[in-house]
């Protein structure tokens, strides 16, 4: 598997994804090798093995002096970026040529296959799959055109459409990214869903104390009679965190007690403090500019009475599952390119929670009132959220469901093989 993201290196839900599915792997009995990102420093070590599984961190060097001479116009532009661009490029070479020069062609080992995650890792599953001749599952969690809005790199799309036009088969976490994925060019009969998931185990509502839960709302001088509204993410613009605070005013109304606690770090913080300043919210909005590690995301799940993601464009949304895991209603954005409607139920006896437009403070505002103006509704939306986590979205069936496309790869690949 070759992934950008893996522990203790984690920075978003691609990492928190990694770990998790391929610990599952290797409980249903599976040998996984991983390929992943070192720190900046190059201090982690290059090779161990961490619970079952061997991962490989290639310790990369900066080339990135030479590349505006042989890259496209378009990733000259990058600036600074262009630093990161030539990390990602050592990184997939070094772990290509390592992979196939040393652990098969020194140490002997057999792959049946090679697992790509997104367009950071797909370059070296493409130089793989044709090295080796095993078949290549590339893993496409968001494309380049949607995470921007259409206003993203064209070598990155690039990147991407190659790799689904190379690999044996493309794997995506939702059925609104498996529509974008055939309207970006994608193949459609190589495209097959499968849903990402949660550890209801460690996501559970009886491991975290009332103790806890005082101690977490006092950091932001909440007391027992507010209501917390939170968010935990990335601070960039398609999450619709200015927008989410934008909707204060009218959550106010109808709500009072009402606060939004924002966790999170991203290109967006001086904005958003401006935004509570201009908005006269500095007390009924908390900020805490950090990623925080994930026993603690949870006891802020236990402390809040509602989670919100309105997110532009969400092909899955992890972070709804943990809150949902956590017997929390939750309110999520529902237009574009959204996972989370797939996700989220909203009526019915199963519902947990509200679909809203992100682009509207006002429908955004409604949802949040509506999940939490009635004590009773909130615990049951809550209860309805954790049924179906565990019915749906477990780690565990994650796992299945993708080992269960894998095998057809593989058996697929071995019968083609024989008819030679």
């Amino acid at each position: 598997m070759l992934v950008y993201e893996y522990p203790p290196k984690i920075v978003g839900g691609l990492g928190t994804y990694a770990a998790e599915i391929t610990r599952k792997f290797v409980l249903l009995g599976h040998d996984v090798t991983v390929f992943t990102m070192n720190d900046d420093q190059g201090t982690l070590p290059t090779r161990e093995l961490l619970r079952g599984i061997e991962i490989h961190r290639p310790v990369h060097i900066d080339v990135s002096d030479s590349l505006p001479d042989v890259v496209a116009e378009d990733v000259r532009k990058w600036g600074r970026g262009i630093k990161f661009f030539s990390k990602i490029l050592m990184y997939n070479y070094l772990s290509a040529s390592k992979l196939i020069n040393e652990l098969v062609r020194n140490e002997d080992f057999k792959f049946d296959m090679v697992v790509a995650h997104d367009w950071l890792s797909v370059i070296a599953g493409i130089t793989i799959r044709k090295e080796l001749g095993i078949p290549l599952a590339f893993h496409v969690h968001s494309n380049e055109r949607g995470r921007t809005l259409g206003n993203g790199s064209g070598v990155v799309s690039s990147i991407e459409n190659r790799g689904g036009q190379m690999a044996d088969i493309v794997i995506t976490v939702s059925y609104a990214m498996q529509d974008e994925l055939i309207q970006a060019g994608f193949p459609a009969e190589k495209i097959r869903v499968c849903y990402n998931g949660v550890d209801p185990k460690k996501y559970s509502p009886d491991r975290v104390g009332q103790k806890r839960i005082r101690e977490i709302k006092s950091k932001y001088g909440i007391t027992n009679d507010d209501t917390m509204i939170l968010f935990v993410g990335r601070l960039v613009w398609i999450k619709g965190v200015d927008k989410l605070i934008r909707a204060m005013p009218q959550v106010l109304q109808k709500i009072p007690k009402a606060k939004l606690v924002i966790v999170g770090l991203g290109d967006m913080r001086d904005y958003l403090e401006g935004l509570v300043r201009n908005l006269h919210l500095k007390d009924s909005v908390k900020f805490r500019f950090e990623f925080i590690p994930e026993e603690e995301r949870i006891a802020h799940y236990a402390a809040c009475d509602v989670a919100a993601y309105p997110s532009l464009y969400e092909p899955f949304g992890i972070v709804t599952l943990e809150a949902m895991s956590m017997e929390k209603p939750v309110v999520v954005g529902a237009a574009g390119t959204s996972g989370m409607r797939e996700i989220v139920s909203i009526s019915g006896p199963d519902q947990c929670g509200f679909h809203i437009n992100p682009n509207d403070p006002s429908d955004i505002a409604w949802g949040i009132v509506s999940a939490i103006e009635d004590a009773d509704k909130r615990i049951q939306l809550g209860r309805n959220g954790r049924k179906r986590v565990l019915e749906l979205f477990s780690w565990e069936a994650a796992a299945k469901s993708t080992i269960e496309r894998y095998s057809e790869l593989v058996t697929q690949k071995k019968v083609e093989d024989s008819s030679i």
